[in-house]
C-alpha cells in the first residue's frame, strides 16, 4: 500500500446508548486503496461504527476522519465523498433498475450528462444492461446487491462503506462480489467492509475483529493465523471470542 495519509482514521471512537456502550474507544487507520474488513458477531458494534464513520450517527466520544474530514465537524461533506451500502436493501423496489440509478445520481447532484454516462457504465460493469427496464423487486437478491453496490458507486467515491453486503447471497455470487471489490481497490478506492462471514476475511488486506464494542485483534489475515497458530480466520475468531 502507498505510504500516504490514511483514508480513515479513528481515535477512541465511542458510542453509548444510555448505559450501553455499543462502540468502546476504538482506534484504527485504513490506508488508501485498502480493503479493510471489520469483523464480528451480530451485536459486536460493527454497524454502529460504520454509521458514525459515514456521518449518519454522532459519536458519544472520540474522533474520526474520513478523507481528511472530521466526522464531528464535517459529516455533511463526508457524505458527499463516500459511498454507503447498508446491510438492508435500500433501493426502491417499485422503480425500474435504471430509474434507481437515475434517482441516486440526482441525490449525488450529478449533472444530467454525468448521470447518464455513469448509469450506463454501472449497468455495463455489473452486467445489468439486459434488466435495466425490469422492476427492481423482480430481481434475484444477488442482482439487487449488484445494483445497490452500483448505486453507491455512481459518484465515484473515494471511500466505499459496505455493511454486510453479501448477506443472503449464494457462495458463487459472494465470490463475484469480492472480485468486484478488489477491482475497485486496485483502482484506488478504499473499501471498508463489515461482515460476519469469517471466510470473507481472507479476501481483505487487513481485518479487525470486534467483540462487545472493542477491537480485540487487527492485522493481515495471514499474519493473524500465523500469530495464533491456527489454519483459518474462523478458528482465530472463535479462539479470540472464547478468550474474551
Amino acid at each position: 500500500m502507498p505510504n500516504e495519509a490514511p483514508a480513515i482514521k479513528a481515535e477512541n471512537l465511542t458510542r453509548r446508548f444510555g448505559k450501553f456502550i455499543a462502540v468502546d474507544h476504538v482506534s484504527f487507520e485504513v490506508r488508501r486503496g485498502e480493503v479493510f474488513g471489520f469483523l464480528g458477531a451480530n451485536g459486536a458494534g460493527k454497524t454502529t461504527a460504520i454509521r458514525m464513520l459515514c456521518g449518519l450517527l454522532h459519536p458519544s466520544g472520540g474522533e474520526a476522519w474520513v478523507s481528511g474530514l472530521s466526522i464531528n465537524q464535517d459529516s455533511r461533506k463526508i457524505r458527499q465523498r463516500i459511498g454507503y451500502m447498508s446491510q438492508k436493501f435500500s433501493l426502491y423496489d417499485d422503480l425500474l433498475v435504471e430509474e434507481n440509478l437515475d434517482f441516486f445520481a440526482g441525490a449525488y447532484n450529478l449533472s444530467v450528462a454525468d448521470a447518464n454516462k455513469r448509469r450506463d457504465e454501472i449497468l455495463k460493469r455489473f452486467s445489468l444492461e439486459e434488466v435495466r427496464r425490469r422492476l427492481t423487486k423482480s430481481l434475484p437478491l444477488g442482482w439487487k446487491q449488484r445494483l445497490a453496490l452500483g448505486s453507491a458507486m455512481l459518484h465515484q467515491p473515494e471511500v466505499l462503506f459496505l455493511d454486510e453486503p453479501t448477506g443472503g447471497v449464494d457462495p458463487i455470487m459472494r465470490r463475484n462480489f469480492w472480485e468486484t471489490i478488489h477491482g475497485l481497490a486496485a483502482q484506488g478506492t478504499t473499501i471498508f467492509v463489515t461482515t460476519h462471514y469469517m471466510d470473507e476475511a481472507e479476501y481483505c488486506h487487513r481485518i479487525s475483529i470486534m467483540n462487545y464494542g472493542k477491537i480485540i485483534a487487527m492485522g493481515e489475515p495471514s499474519k493473524l493465523k500465523a500469530e495464533f497458530g491456527l489454519p483459518t480466520i474462523q478458528d482465530v475468531f472463535v479462539h479470540l471470542i472464547k478468550g474474551a
